[in-house]
């Protein structure tokens, strides 16, 4: 497994950098295009309503707006390190990630949601809290992905670690839609992941809830969608990012303020994107867990960065003082 990870790693955070250099180091000057990445989840709840109800598009009249659909951060990294996109929807520790090999190159430019992760397990695993985890399997998307890090930070405060770093907790990772089958199968014992999948576990395979949004990490009081963006196109293209982000912060407001079509909206989308729509109970259960906002928790990210070198994800220890561009989301949140 260690070897493995290893490999995987090597992979993700390196593969894109072959024969390009640092994201942006090659595209300069004015683009006519805005490809943005995003996933299939509530917690890129703006881009799933923005994409679906044409506002991202509208306000960047005059750009070819291109979506581009992830499962995982590490697979979204990978396509910003091959300068394939612009700005993304992403998850924190991916973004660090991101920014740490690219040497500053991919920028957090807003916050997108909170919490929104929740800790489930089989039935029968006799799982009721954090620390029964010692000597069980746990799933998350993708190493090194957001739920990864969050798992690590609640491995970490429960004095567990994983069998990689010789502790007794194994993690593997899964893509969402087949830790719904391992779960199902008795393969693993619980899962960390992002709504709308504790919800469906819950109600599709009778998982139950070890630890809820509130629960987990920081209380839940940590950024686990934010937006980035290449710094070489922030530059060279202010006006389309400030554009973006000022969508990006009505479209919030609107969710805020118009939940019950909001998530009709992401329903709806989510059956385009993925062929399959939520029952009506399990995306209120899912749309409950996660605070929309365009804010950012920046202890929790900088934590994240910490917590992303622990588990031997980055070299060296981050210095992130470069990590945050907020200028152009500031001004957009203060209309001027």
């Amino acid at each position: 497994m260690k070897k493995f990870l290893a490999v995987m790693l090597s992979s993700v955070l390196l593969g894109g950098l072959v024969g390009c250099g640092p994201a942006g180091k090659e595209t300069t000057g004015k683009s006519d295009q805005v490809r943005i990445g995003f996933f299939p989840n509530i917690t890129h709840a703006q881009a799933l309503v923005g994409k679906a109800n044409g506002k991202f598009a509208e306000a960047l009249d005059g750009y070819n707006v291109e979506w581009k659909q992830f499962n995982a951060g590490p697979e979204e990294i990978e396509s910003f390190l091959a300068d394939q996109l612009d700005i993304g929807f992403i998850g924190p520790g991916p973004a660090i990630n991101g920014y740490t090999v690219s040497e500053g190159e991919i920028q957090i430019i807003a916050g997108a949601t909170e919490a929104g992760t929740i800790l489930v397990a089989r039935k029968g695993a006799n799982i009721k809290s954090a620390k029964d985890l010692e000597g069980k399997k746990v799933a998350i998307p993708q190493y090194g992905n957001t739920q990864d890090i969050t798992l690590r930070g609640i491995l970490k405060e429960n004095n567990l670690k994983d069998t990689n770093k010789g502790g007794n907790v194994e993690i593997v990772q899964a893509k969402n839609p087949d830790i719904k089958v391992l779960l199902d199968d008795g393969q693993i014992d619980a899962a960390l992941v992002p709504e709308p999948w504790g919800a469906r576990l819950i109600k599709e395979v009778g998982a139950e809830i070890v630890l809820d949004e509130n629960e987990t990490w920081r209380n839940g009081e940590y950024t686990i969608g934010l937006v980035i963006a290449r710094k070489d196109f922030v530059k060279n293209n202010p006006e389309a990012v400030e554009k973006f982000l000022k969508t990006h912060v009505e479209v919030t407001d609107y969710i805020n303020q118009n939940q019950e079509e909001s998530k009709q909206i992401i329903n709806k989308e989510l059956k385009v994107l993925t062929d399959k729509s939520l029952p009506e109970d399990v995306l209120t259960e899912a749309f409950k867990r996660v605070k929309v906002t365009h804010e950012l928790q920046k202890e929790a990210v900088i934590e994240t960065g910490d917590l992303s070198y622990e588990a031997g994800y980055l070299k060296e220890k981050p210095a992130l003082e470069n990590l945050f561009n907020l200028e152009l989301l500031e001004k957009v949140t203060k209309g001027d």
